[in-house]
């Protein structure tokens, strides 16, 4: 699928006045994480939680950038980052965490007779349908509510991983944090000439040509 903002590359802006010396720090930490590492969950929770990032946020591998989501969830865990905040109805982070991988493997073993990654991803779709609708079989969602683990815990843990990676933020057309330069046309259909240009129809071109100074 052709790009919304041709030519467009939010990391051209690292040396720029866009970003201050904080600001780079942090994106460098993002894009130095290895997506094959991970130091809190097992290695059978990782084989589990790729698949389950896979699925959704699937990537493709035709892009400049790579969000490794499930090695920035993994950080988050291993680091206790936590949000400040949790749903009283679920357990701590790591722990919510731990038990909504094992009954997730444990769902997929009672419908399919394999884990989670060993199954094909309509499969796994249906797993996790049932996950969000709550109409799960497993008895590991027992005094772990399926709905609330799914939304509140893995769309947030994962979404937001992955939109906090300048893969994402190309995709969207985001410039990255405001800091120091920040935003000024806040108008609805007005940016900012650091921003990117969405491609229209017959306007491609053009836009890649804006982008390409942004």
């Amino acid at each position: 699928m052709a790009s919304r903002y041709p030519g467009y590359d939010v990391l051209a802006k690292r040396n720029s006045v866009s970003w201050n010396d904080q600001t780079r720090a942090v994106i460098d930490a993002r894009l130095a994480i290895d997506p094959d590492q991970h130091r809190f969950f097992t290695d059978t929770e990782w084989q589990t939680m790729r698949a389950l990032c896979d699925r959704i946020v699937p990537q493709t591998v035709a892009r400049p950038h790579y969000a490794p989501v499930a090695a920035m969830v993994d950080e988050k865990l291993h680091k206790d980052s936590r949000d400040g905040y949790r749903d009283a109805r679920l357990p701590p982070m790591r722990e919510a965490w731990r038990r909504g991988l094992a009954a997730l493997d444990g769902e997929a073993k009672g419908r399919y007779g394999r884990r989670f990654h060993e199954i094909d991803p309509l499969q796994q779709d249906a797993v996790l349908t049932s996950v969000q609708n709550g109409q799960t079989q497993h008895r590991g969602w027992r005094d772990l509510p399926p709905q609330v683990f799914f939304t509140k815990r893995l769309l947030h843990d994962i979404v937001s991983s992955y939109y906090a990676h300048p893969a994402a933020w190309n995709e969207i057309g985001f410039g990255g944090p405001a800091s120091p330069r920040g935003y000024v046309r806040m108008n609805f259909d007005r940016r900012d000439p650091w921003e990117a240009a969405e491609a229209r129809p017959g306007r491609e071109q053009q836009a890649r040509r804006e982008n390409a100074r942004v």
